[in-house]
């Protein structure tokens, strides 16, 4: 008998659901995700990604989205397969762990996107202080995240897969007054 992989939101998609229309939240499980702490070597490891590593609480997009997490840190979230034998070739100092497992992603997107947010979250989202390519790792209702602010009012969030249910719980309340609103 197989077993059947389930992602940390399967059993919780009627409470991202629920969000709509104010709100439009799905998960993107089981996409892959690269740490990579690096020292030397940043040029061969563009080269690799696609595009130049980001400046701070910026994130580029090439072969993956490649995120600012620290000074030497980086995530490299949806690279294809390959992609961290060919960083660990290129770097010169430093390291490639896959974390694919750690944290699951949850794309929203819809008009409240921003404010829905705003309820759990002390980054200021207003599109002059976050414009699109910010990345952010914060709390969202006390819960880590890391965010990523896309075109036209889209986001994405990266939790870790044991608080994935209690961020779809905490998103679906703060998203119900504007559910109301668009009744």
């Amino acid at each position: 008998m197989t077993a059947k992989t389930l992602s940390p939101l399967a059993e919780h998609a009627g409470l991202l659901a629920s969000c709509a229309p104010a709100v439009l939240a799905e998960e993107r499980p089981f996409l892959s995700q690269l740490n990579v702490r690096i020292r030397e070597g940043h040029d061969a490891a563009a080269a690799v990604l696609g595009t130049a590593l980001p400046d701070v609480c910026r994130f580029t997009s090439g072969i993956g989205d490649v995120l600012w997490l620290g000074p030497d840190e980086y995530l490299v979230l949806g690279a294809p397969e390959g992609t961290e034998a060919a960083l660990r070739e290129a770097i010169t100092v430093g390291a490639v762990t896959d974390v694919s497992a750690q944290r699951t992603t949850v794309r929203l997107a819809g008009p409240a996107a921003r404010d829905v947010l705003a309820h759990g979250c002390a980054i200021d989202l207003h599109p002059k202080a976050a414009p699109p390519g910010t990345c952010v790792q914060t709390l969202y209702a006390r819960t880590g995240i890391v965010l990523l602010v896309r075109e036209a009012g889209e986001f994405t969030v990266l939790v870790r897969q044991s608080f994935a249910p209690y961020f779809a719980a905490w998103l679906a309340d703060a998203a119900l007054e504007y559910r109301e609103e668009e009744s």
